[in-house]
């Protein structure tokens, strides 16, 4: 059973912290490397391991790290709503947009304007929000879904990501320092997030004041590669003026 399996190789991940493809196979002789390659995939898109080359190294687990969408989905709700506010005035007729997955995005989803648009996303319920606007073209990249996150990441995703171009995209980290930069406690999303970033011609990047100082294992990006910030953190905030000094649009609500 797929379960068993799964829980055989987390089971020896704990133990060994790294273990090969050989070692898999000779642990599980009724298995194909194929799978066991795949059973490594979403283990890394679950944010429990990390493939590396010739098999897979372990991290730990998401919920350590990371609260549940479900919960975050009820928090700050109002905050969201100022946020993705200010971020419709920025999307123009006939663009590519990136919306990256998440409970801001999903509030961003929610006041799109019915108008031409080509929409890349990450977040199968944000891809749902679009469905009744006719005008939008939506594509959802590929990849194993995350629960955590209600994202799609994984090898597939950032193939996916190689054929599409992206005007702007529209990201929210999970945390934010000065030190270490935007943060996210997966590190498939995180690989997700630093491809469309290097695609993208304009990246904007939502950060919220409950988010600053909370440094997730995994860094996507740091100020200079933000093109414009929407956040509610006074305009005199430090976070605030390193950004401007590095050039990038600062939009305060």
């Amino acid at each position: 059973m797929t379960y068993n399996r799964i829980e055989a190789v987390k089971k020896m991940l704990k133990k060994n912290k790294t273990v090969t493809y050989a070692q898999l196979s000779n642990a599980l002789p009724d298995v194909s490397v194929m799978t066991l390659r795949r059973d490594i995939e979403r283990l890394e898109v679950e944010g429990f391991a990390k493939r590396i080359r010739g098999g897979a190294t372990l991290i730990g687990t998401l919920p350590k790290n990371e609260d549940t969408f479900s919960k975050r989905l009820r928090e700050n709700a109002d905050e969201k709503d100022l946020l993705v506010k200010s971020a419709v005035s920025l999307i123009e007729s006939g663009r590519s947009v990136f919306l990256d997955s998440g409970t801001t995005m999903l509030a961003l989803a929610k006041i799109l304007p019915n108008k031409p648009l080509s929409v890349v996303t990450s977040g199968p319920n944000v891809a749902l929000e679009l469905a009744n606007r006719p005008n939008t073209t939506i594509n959802l990249i590929g990849g194993t879904l995350n629960p955590n996150n209600c994202s799609v990441a994984g090898a597939s995703a950032i193939m996916c990501l190689k054929m599409l171009n992206i005007d702007l995209a529209f990201i929210s980290p999970s945390g934010f320092s000065l030190s270490g930069g935007f943060t996210v406690g997966n590190y498939a999303d995180c690989e997700v997030k630093k491809a469309v970033i290097k695609k993208a011609s304009k990246v904007i990047m939502f950060l919220s004041k409950h988010k600053l100082d909370k440094t997730l294992p995994f860094t996507f990006a740091s100020l200079k590669n933000v093109d414009v910030l929407i956040t509610d953190l006074p305009h005199y905030n430090t976070i605030v003026k390193k950004a401007e000094m590095l050039g990038v649009s600062v939009i305060t609500v």
